[in-house]
């Protein structure tokens, strides 16, 4: 099996051949054709934080990606830092779709896509002034990489719940126990560059296509796309973890992420037993 780099390298150059192909058109258009990014200012929460949104207008065909944007997606990142009064984001991810770009899977969504996320102010009687800096991917028949900034001030006020964020709450994969989940175990084994992952769920199946994806909080291991099988009422995902740099590393099971996207529900799971 080829070094991490390379297999990185490997999608990265199959997406810039495809943009190369198709540049022309690509280029006469500027990136707020494809997608236009706002904030919607929510409402307070009685605990004092706030639920706000951004709000992501993509242009008919373009599509943009969940935070594991799969095997050939585009990671998005967010900035936070010249926002005013805000201690702490928390983004509450809706269960995403699973597409297919240039042959291969990825996760995303497309049209109108909310993404909440609950603001924890630094001072309880001030307004938080939220402005983020997004590095995202939208794509249609190739990915481009769009920059973009949005800024608004909140009101202090508790303000109204907002149909369009509450939708999106409401989207959101299932926990394990609200799914029914029974034993999560992760077993491992040594390879010659890295770890071989095999996650075991217990959980009946909620659609077809089903397809567990797996996370890491290190952000120095990188772990491909599982593959992922079921028999009754076990469904089985295999992996491989490597470190981005080829380094030796030590996999912390119980801080694994375990998400199971189908065409019905997701269920999002939080740590696996080892074996």
């Amino acid at each position: 099996m080829p070094h991490v780099s390379g297999m990185t390298k490997a999608v990265f150059l199959s997406l810039a051949l495809a943009a190369l192909a198709l540049a022309a058109p690509v280029a006469a258009r500027a990136p707020d054709d494809m997608v236009r990014v706002s904030v919607l200012p929510g409402w307070r929460n009685a605990d004092g934080t706030r639920m706000a949104a951004l709000r992501f207008e993509l242009a008919d065909g373009w599509k943009t990606y969940w935070r594991a944007p799969g095997e050939a997606g585009i990671p998005p990142h967010f900035d936070w830092r010249g926002s005013r009064n805000l201690g702490a984001v928390e983004i509450l991810w809706p269960t995403p779709q699973q597409t297919t770009t240039n042959g291969m899977r990825t996760i995303g969504y497309a049209k109108d896509f909310v993404l909440p996320v609950r603001l924890t102010p630094e001072r309880a009687d001030r307004p938080i002034t939220l402005s983020a800096e997004l590095d995202i991917g939208i794509c249609n028949d190739i990915c481009v990489p769009v920059d973009t900034q949005v800024s608004l001030d909140l009101p202090l006020g508790a303000g109204s719940r907002d149909p369009r964020i509450a939708a999106a709450l409401a989207a959101r994969p299932y926990t394990a126990a609200e799914a029914g989940v029974g034993r999560v175990v992760c077993s491992v084994e040594p390879l010659a560059e890295g770890l071989r992952l095999v996650a075991e769920i217990e959980m009946k199946q909620m659609g077809a296509q089903e397809m567990v994806v797996i996370e890491t909080a290190n952000p120095d291991l990188w772990i491909a796309q599982a593959e992922t099988t079921r028999r009754g009422d076990r469904l089985r995902a295999e992996t491989q973890v490597h470190h981005m740099d080829g380094r030796g590393f030590v996999l912390d099971r119980s801080t694994l992420r375990l998400t199971v996207l189908s065409t019905g529900d997701a269920v999002d799971i939080q740590g696996c037993a080892g074996r």
